[in-house]
Parts: C-alpha cells; sequence; structure tokens
C-alpha cells in the first residue's frame, strides 16, 4: 500500500531503491505518526470533515494502534511503503471507511515534518535530561576534588596551577553553553508544521491552532512554504546542538586519556573498567575514553553531512531530504551511550594527590611569585625579569600557597553560580506541557 498509488505499478528496482532503509527508521516515527493523526482527526471534525461518529471509531482505533506499537507488536508490513501508510491501513481494517477519510486536510509532506518534530523533541528530552545528569555529576566532582591542585598546560608545556575542581567544573560549564544549544535547537522544532499540506497549503478550512495547542507545540511554522523548507533546516539546527555536547565530551575523553597515561599519571581507573593487552601484560588502555572521543568526533562530523545533503536544494520537498533519517536518528543513539557512559565511569575515577610536589612542575608558580612582587609594591615588567632571571639561574622558589580569590578561579569555583545558570536554560523547556497534551490526546 502506498498513500500516492494509482493504477501504475512502480518497477521493484525503483521502488526498493527510492524506499531504501525508510521504513527501518519509520518505526521510529510510529507512536508520533498516530499522535499526530490523533490531533488532526479531531481538527477535521471541528470543520465537519468527520462526524462525531466516525471521530469516536478513528481514534478508539488509533489509540489501539499505539496500545500496539508500546507493547512492540507493531510492524510496517511487505509491500508497505512506510509508517504513514500502515497506520492508515491498520486503522481502515479496524473501523472501515472512516479510517480512509483521516488524509484529508494533509500531505505525506507534512505529515512526516510533524512526525520528525514530535521525534526530535522527544530524543531532544531525553539528551536534555542525560546532560543534566552530568552536568550535576561533574559539579559534584568539581567539589569533592576542590583543594587537589593539578597542572594546568598550554602548547602542551607546563603553565600555571589548576586544579580538579576547576577540570571538573570547567566541563560542567561546557554543558551549560551545550545546553543553550539543545534549547535553540528545541525551539526550532517546537513549531508545528501540520497543515502545510505539500507546501502550499489547503482549500480546506484548517484550524491549524487547534492542532497546534493539541499536540502541545509552542507555536506553529505560519507560512505553509517556510514550514516544508523547514525539512532539513531543523535537521541541521539539531545536528549542530548535538555535535555541540559531544566537542564536550571527546575534549574531556582525550583529557582523560592522556591523564591516563604514565607519563602524566594524574588519573587511573579500577582494573574492571580498563582493558588490556594480547602481548603486554601491564596494560591498562582507557578504551572507554577513546571510543567516546571517536563516537563524538563523528557526530562532531553531522551538522556536515546534513549541509551536503542540503547544499544545492531549491525550496520546496526533493526525495533526498529522507536520508536526513539515516544521518540522524542513530546520532541520538550515540551521543546517549556517551554521555551514559561518562556518567557510569566518571565517579569512579581514581584522583592522584601530591601531583605538583613533583620538582617539574615548580615553574607553575611563576606566574603567582610575579603577581606576589608586584602586590608587595614592584612594577609588572620589573618583577617578570626579576623571576625570570631567578628561574635562568635556578634560584627561583616555589610560593608557599596558592592564592586565587576571583570568581572562577582554583579558590572560587563558582559552583553555585553554574548551576544557576544551567537551571535558568532547563527551565525554558516546555516538557511538562508536552506531557499534558500527549495525555490528554491519548485519554
Amino acid at each position: 500500500m502506498k498513500l500516492w498509488q494509482k493504477d501504475t505499478n512502480v518497477e521493484t528496482e525503483i521502488e526498493q531503491f527510492t524506499v531504501g532503509r525508510d521504513p527501518e527508521f519509520d518505526l521510529q516515527l510510529a507512536a508520533f505518526d498516530v499522535l499526530g493523526s490523533l490531533a488532526h482527526t479531531r481538527m477535521l471534525e471541528s470543520i465537519n470533515l468527520l462526524t462525531e461518529e466516525e471521530l469516536a471509531l478513528v481514534q478508539t482505533g488509533l489509540k489501539s494502534i499505539y496500545a500496539s506499537i508500546n507493547a512492540g507488536t507493531f510492524a510496517i508490513e511487505p509491500g508497505v511503503e512506510d509508517v504513514h501508510s500502515q497506520v492508515e491501513l491498520e486503522l481502515t481494517r479496524k473501523v472501515g471507511e472512516a479510517g480512509k477519510k483521516i488524509h484529508s486536510g494533509r500531505s505525506r509532506n507534512d505529515q512526516v515534518l510533524l512526525d520528525l518534530k514530535l521525534y526530535f523533541r522527544d530524543e531532544l528530552k531525553n539528551t536534555v535530561e542525560q546532560v543534566q545528569t552530568l552536568f550535576v555529576l561533574l559539579q559534584a566532582q568539581s567539589e569533592t576534588y576542590k583543594n587537589v591542585l593539578l597542572p594546568g598546560y598550554t602548547h602542551l608545556q607546563v603553565a600555571m596551577p589548576s586544579s580538579f575542581g576547576l577540570w571538573f567544573g570547567a566541563y560542567a560549564e561546557s554543558l551549560v553553553d551545550d545546553m543553550e544549544m539543545l534549547l535553540a535547537a528545541y525551539k526550532i522544532v517546537d513549531k508545528n508544521p501540520l497543515g502545510s499540506a505539500a507546501g502550499y497549503g489547503s482549500s480546506f478550512p484548517l484550524n491549524r491552532q487547534l492542532t497546534t495547542d493539541l499536540l502541545g507545540f509552542e507555536s506553529m511554522n505560519y507560512n505553509v512554504v517556510y514550514a516544508q523548507m523547514g525539512r532539513g533546516k531543523s535537521e541541521k539546527i539539531v545536528s549542530m546542538a548535538l555535535a555541540s555536547v559531544a566537542a564536550t565530551l571527546a575534549k574531556m575523553a582525550m583529557d582523560l586519556c592522556l591523564y591516563m597515561s604514565q607519563n602524566f599519571g594524574f588519573v587511573t581507573l579500577p582494573a574492571n573498567l580498563t582493558t588490556g593487552s594480547s602481548i603486554m601484560p601491564h596494560k591498562k588502555n582507557p578504551d572507554v575514553f577513546e571510543l567516546v572521543r571517536g563516537k563524538c568526533n563523528k557526530l562532531q562530523a553531522l551538522p556536515t553531512e546534513v549541509s551536503m545533503l542540503l547544499i544545492n536544494l531549491p525550496s520546496g520537498y526533493h526525495r533526498e531530504l529522507q536520508l536526513l533519517k539515516e544521518c540522524l536518528f542513530p546520532a541520538f543513539a550515540t551521543l546517549l551511550d556517551c554521555l551514559q557512559i561518562m556518567a557510569f565511569i566518571l565517579p569512579q575515577l581514581q584522583v592522584k594527590q601530591d601531583i605538583l610536589k613533583d620538582e617539574k612542575y615548580k615553574y607553575l608558580f611563576s606566574v603567582d611569585a610575579v603577581n606576589a612582587q608586584v602586590l608587595a609594591g614592584l612594577p609588572f615588567r620589573d618583577a617578570y625579569k626579576k623571576v625570570g632571571e631567578s628561574i635562568e639561574n635556578n634560584s627561583f622558589e616555589v610560593p608557599d600557597a596558592v592564592t586565587h580569590t576571583h570568581e572562577g578561579s582554583i579558590n572560587n569555583l563558582c559552583t553555585d553560580q553554574i548551576k544557576v545558570q544551567m537551571d535558568k536554560v532547563i527551565s525554558q523547556f516546555n516538557f511538562e506541557k508536552v506531557t499534558k497534551a500527549y495525555e490528554a490526546l491519548l485519554a
């Protein structure tokens, strides 16, 4: 069954090539397709394209299909092109002629657009929740290890004193900016495209505001041409948000690979969280961090992959847009896996104490020594030269204490202020509104 099928049969080779892997990814859209149809059919009844009796039948049938999706028994049958066709076919089997009316006032174009936006909204929610979990963990680790000093590097050369508190806290704050990116993506997908049909609207007197409200959208894509232009644009912005989170994880994983090496030796993991070598019995390899780094580096290429599919497309629908599912759907699962494994392994990280007592780190304190002399009244340039000379003639003495007190420094991590920033971003997601909308649709 195909929603566009007339009397001409398409060659098998053409059908196989054009359908591709769509049914595989469409299964992930099935629940959202039913939710969209629950809202759309209520709207159809409000403009007299369904009777009350037909609406009651259709709603009951759709809810039954939704239950089968949740139970894992829903499938796209051989010969059925996509999830939209399968839902309509099953509904018609259940309720008869009324099932054939549910496509009035919409096209597969705005139907799949809607499904994708509902899917992205849900996957972004999952991502936000996991990012929040990792953020809380990083802040806790930052406070736990705030007094454990760590070498800071520039150009991979020993630079200035840092701390594990600063290091963990830096990645926590990085996730705040990543959350801003996720919020931007969420706001873009939280606009209802339903009613744009094939991109040019409908001669039916559709009530687009009604479906917007029923599905818990914050707003709608008003211009019907732009609604279709949003296919691809939404994916690109979502991919940029995922890549932003991935960049934070990849950098953190790279740090940990360095810190675990014997040349650094700043952190270790319990043996049961590492892997070994087939010939070197001493090896404890940070495979988890290496794979997080690799997977997240691939995710950082995602916006480019999406852009290359869109780069020369004019307005309107084009078939290569279906390939965006192959890019983006697996990306959500990959990022969630990386977030979850980092949240699992970081609490078990063992941090080395007294790292800076090693002689090779004594020049980390050269800036502190310069600043101490400036505070005592010596001009900065003279103090810089004086300390430099002491380093050259090997008479440099390490200061007794590290006193960095300004906001965001070693002794003033601003953990609470960073948490306020994160809470402010998270409060702008309308997850509760969506949950209530879905509950009302399924009641």
